[in-house]
């Protein structure tokens, strides 16, 4: 099969690799008992935020506006609305469905009698799902191979900025479980369990987009906007708790500029 013809199968294959990276970080459930370091974890947050917010601009929003203008609609129309749109569907998320952020010790959400376990692994389930989606439409424009759309290196680039996120995230749910005296298999299992919703995710992104062409511009924008506002919700304050967090600063900007170079140079 020719991959240049087949975007869901490109999507499931970029967001099969972020699954991988989250299923790789809970592992670490068998290797380690404490948790990452807090400096280690800020460079990662710092860095995934970094990439994040690069790539919404590059990898989403531009095409975006370029898509849209080709087919002769106001550029900004699609991006401010489908911004808008995955800002407000994240934040409506975020106030309704109860989760636990790790390290912290209230849930947020709605009240809920679940299981701690359960409440951290719908936190980090919760800002998977733009992820999947911008990977998984990213994948899929670059199948198509439409000018002004995304390319398969920029494809690349965006799965690896998030795998980097990933793989610290899913450590994060497995190692505080098994800390609680969960076995190690089940610690494993719902770490990596919080990222199959990207495959999930992207695969409904792709099919809706496709099957109305002129969505696409708008599903873009919608995942931009998402992942921003997962960026200023959680990535940011997380990688700048605590003393000396300057780490934190530094990995914003090391994943902005590497993002950046990739998108632009190979894009």
């Amino acid at each position: 099969m020719d991959l240049a013809h087949s975007p869901l199968l490109l999507c499931l294959l970029g967001t099969g690799f972020t699954f991988l990276a989250t299923a790789a970080g809970s592992a670490m459930v068998f290797f380690f008992r404490d948790e990452i370091n807090p400096a280690i974890q800020r460079v990662f947050l710092g860095f995934a935020a970094g990439v994040m917010i690069a790539a919404s601009v590059w990898s989403l929003l531009n095409p975006a506006i370029e898509m849209a203008q080709e087919m002769g609609q106001p550029g900004w129309l699609p991006a401010a609305g489908g911004f808008l749109l995955g800002a407000l569907f994240l934040l409506g998320l975020d106030t309704f469905l109860p989760h636990l952020h790790p390290g912290s010790r209230e849930a947020e959400g709605l009240p809920s009698r679940l299981p701690k376990n359960v409440l951290l692994v719908l936190a980090v389930t919760l800002h998977n799902i733009p992820e999947g989606m911008a990977v998984g439409l990213s994948f899929a424009m670059a199948a198509q191979g439409e000018e002004g759309a995304v390319t398969l290196a920029g494809a690349l680039a965006l799965a690896l900025g998030m795998g980097l996120q990933n793989f610290p995230e899913g450590a994060a749910v497995s190692l505080p479980l098994r800390q609680e005296g969960m076995s190690r298999r089940r610690c494993f299992l719902l770490g990596a369990g919080s990222g199959a919703v990207e495959p999930i995710g992207g695969v409904i992104a792709v099919l809706v987009a496709g099957q109305v062409a002129p969505l696409m511009p708008w599903f873009l924008a919608f995942a931009a906007g998402a992942m921003i506002y997962v960026v200023v919700e959680e990535l940011i304050p997380e990688a700048h708790l605590g003393e000396h967090s300057n780490s934190g600063t530094m990995g914003v900007l090391a994943g902005f500029l590497v993002m950046m170079v990739l998108d632009v140079a190979l894009g």
